[in-house]
């Protein structure tokens, strides 16, 4: 098997797999903390990288039915949470393409300072 390619966000705040360390998002693409997952609270992102992605699965939650696929670390496979591609309910739509990832399965660190050089 070939190298595995690992994509970077930047960001003052990262969020990474806590198995491996794997950097997936950062504060910026956080949406809402108001979410529960399996393993207790979860986050709502708008944007995560270095994921793998299992097969549409029809799931019915709390807030309604639900077509989303698990979502796992690219680099490591650990399970991390969900994305939601389709909502059967229009108030839940907003949810569609965002990412769920899992409060326990993830680390919150610094990240870098981003400057912008003044020409």
């Amino acid at each position: 098997m070939g190298r595995i390619f690992l994509e970077h966000m930047g960001g003052v705040r990262l969020f990474s797999c806590a198995s491996c360390d794997t950097v997936l998002t950062n504060r910026h693409e956080l949406i809402s903390t108001r979410f529960t997952g399996a393993t207790g609270r979860a986050f709502l992102f708008n944007r995560v990288v270095n994921l793998n992605y299992s097969e549409v699965q029809d799931r019915v939650m709390l807030t309604g039915r639900h077509m989303v696929r698990d979502v796992s670390c690219k680099n490591c496979d650990t399970k991390l949470g969900w994305i939601y591609e389709f909502a059967t309910e229009e108030n839940q739509r907003y949810k569609e393409g965002k990412v769920i990832l899992e409060r326990a399965l993830v680390t919150e660190s610094d990240g870098m300072e981003e400057h912008i050089a003044n020409d």
